[in-house]
């Protein structure tokens, strides 16, 4: 089981974190924390390494030096617990082709031992402004309208720490000010949020640490 939070609020900690693939060195001496309630965003060019980070912070890529903890516990993406703490965008989040975006949120929500996966899909959907499309297929939804489906696969799920990386993708200006609501809300609830992304307006709008990605070679 994942221990309690720490004293400290501390939801995750990055400690000298360090990277390779063969010879190259992707990044090293990587060390920060995110708190509960806090928004810490990664930035810097593409190349340095963040997504990469963020695959190792939620446990689909391993470090080669150095630690991530999520509340004191070292990452272990086979570990029920550690799933049941961190919900992540990262990447291509795979969909259910033969489910329509409301059956894809209540398996997710099942899945994951969510109460009441029905009601808590069309909150959610309602939340994320695809109402609409709740019958559809994702095939048949808009890019954007996939950004958004993905995003709420996250809030289907049990978070303690929620991981986006590049959420804006495909969204428009509404999109967007939605996001930056959507995230603000999240750091309301005490979640602990790690962002990367590459709009200024948005890492402005939530971010209340940030992390130089250009730094870390």
């Amino acid at each position: 089981m994942l221990s309690p939070s720490q004293p400290d609020g501390r939801v995750l900690s990055v400690r000298d974190a360090e990277r390779h693939f063969g010879d190259q060195l992707v990044f090293s001496a990587v060390t920060f924390d995110v708190t509960a309630g806090r928004c810490c965003a990664i930035v810097g060019a593409n190349g340095v390494g963040k997504s990469t980070l963020l695959r190792c912070v939620i446990g689909v890529d391993r470090l080669d030096g150095g630690t991530i903890s999520v509340d004191g516990d070292v990452v272990d993406e086979s570990s029920p617990a550690f799933r049941s703490a961190v919900a992540a965008v990262v990447g291509d989040v795979a969909t259910f082709a033969h489910l329509t975006a409301h059956e894809h949120l209540q398996l997710v929500a099942t899945a994951h031992g969510m109460p009441e996966p029905y009601e808590l899909a069309t909150q959610t959907l309602a939340d994320v402004g695809l109402s609409g499309a709740a019958d559809q297929l994702p095939v048949t939804l808009s890019s954007g309208q996939r950004r958004r489906l993905a995003v709420a696969s996250a809030f289907v799920r049990p978070r303690r720490l929620l991981v986006l990386d590049e959420p804006e993708q495909h969204l428009d200006a509404a999109g967007r000010a939605w996001l930056v609501t959507r995230i603000n809300a999240e750091k309301e609830l005490g979640t602990a949020v790690l962002v990367v992304s590459h709009d200024s307006t948005l890492v402005s709008a939530v971010a209340d640490d940030t992390v130089d990605g250009d730094s870390w070679r």
